[in-house]
């Protein structure tokens, strides 16, 4: 039988963390309050990928994204979807030069119409398109945040390199760190040899996941961007559009919810998953089809609308679906 000890690890915590920033962020209360927060997990780039994210939003402009479809848009359909003219034009004519060859923007040009984000016709031999809604303007900031929650010598190392390359390529505007509360008269992530620049969570989910559960014990400092504003931006849009399409409750589409051994268990304000079999927080690694203790739900569960529409593991994807929804 897996301990929970060891079951409960960095991606329990990191749910945690996730639903924690959903309802509580920011950490401290802030004068303008017109603001919407994504929050997503495991998103980044190729050099770099952090653990939560939370996307800072323009509340209206975050409403008509939704114009686009609940899917995210990759770098090839923004190309399209946010250079999209208000009247037909050919395609050439509409979008930027690319820095890849046009065949590849005809492809992309193609997508977008099958996912409905642009009008396509043709007129004669050229494809002509058109936008179906400005592209908003809805992301304002990126906030990063990396979660150990046994912040140990050996393991601050480590994560110190980590920060210095967030902090010194600035794709971020913020940088944090969430770990777990000692009740120490100092927190001994404030004794580590951590940049200056990264702010600290601390965090107390021993009563289960609410507001409460987390407080600031260092604040961050601004971070000073090294690409330009045009770079940036983009890269940035890139990965909000991640986070709107994904969330952080997409864990679900790695594990087996069809086990009869899968449950979700509530923990605070949190549903979490359960291995009933191994008695645990199962990681998503260790929830998978190579799983020994994995057993199909009975055809009887999956049948006849008991106890659920299509059986349990159907009804625990649709209740996270639901959920991403209802926060996006």
């Amino acid at each position: 039988m897996t301990s929970p000890a060891i079951a409960d690890s960095e991606f329990v915590y990191e749910l945690r963390v996730c639903r924690w920033a959903e309802l509580a962020w920011p950490p401290e209360e802030t004068e303008n309050d017109e603001t919407t927060y994504l929050v997503a997990r495991q998103l980044g780039t190729k050099q770099r990928r952090w653990d939560t994210v939370v996307v800072e939003c323009d509340p209206d402009a975050l409403q008509a994204r939704a114009a686009f479809g609940d899917d995210e848009l990759d770098s090839d359909l923004l190309h399209v979807v946010r250079n999209a003219p208000a009247e037909w034009t050919w395609y050439r004519d509409a979008l930027p030069e690319p820095d890849y060859p046009w065949r590849y923007v005809r492809e992309a040009v193609h997508r977008a119409a099958g996912r409905g984000v642009v009008q396509t016709r043709k007129n004669g031999n050229q494809i002509q398109i058109k936008r179906i809604a400005p592209y908003p303007d809805w992301m304002r900031r990126l906030i990063a945040i990396e979660n150990k929650p046994d912040l140990d010598a050996s393991a601050a190392d480590r994560l110190a390199d980590q920060l210095s390359h967030d902090i010194e390529t600035g794709l971020a505007d913020e940088v944090w760190v969430a770990t777990a509360e000692t009740g120490a008269t100092v927190e001994p992530a404030l004794l580590e040899a951590l940049p200056v620049e990264a702010g600290i969570l601390t965090t107390d989910f021993s009563g289960g996941v609410d507001a409460a559960a987390a407080s600031v014990a260092w604040h961050p400092t601004a971070v000073t961007p090294t690409h330009s504003d045009d770079y940036r931006n983009s890269r940035q849009l890139e990965l909000a559009e991640r986070a709107y399409g994904r969330g952080w409750r997409d864990y679900q589409a790695t594990m087996r919810p069809d086990c009869r051994h899968f449950e979700l268990r509530r923990n605070g304000r949190l549903l979490i998953p359960w291995c009933a079999a191994k008695e645990c927080h199962q990681s998503s690694s260790a929830c998978s089809s190579s799983c020994s203790e994995f057993e199909p739900e009975p055809p009887a569960w999956r049948t006849q609308g008991w106890p659920i529409d299509g059986g349990p593991g159907v009804g625990i994807r649709q209740l996270l679906e639901k959920r991403a929804e209802r926060e996006r």
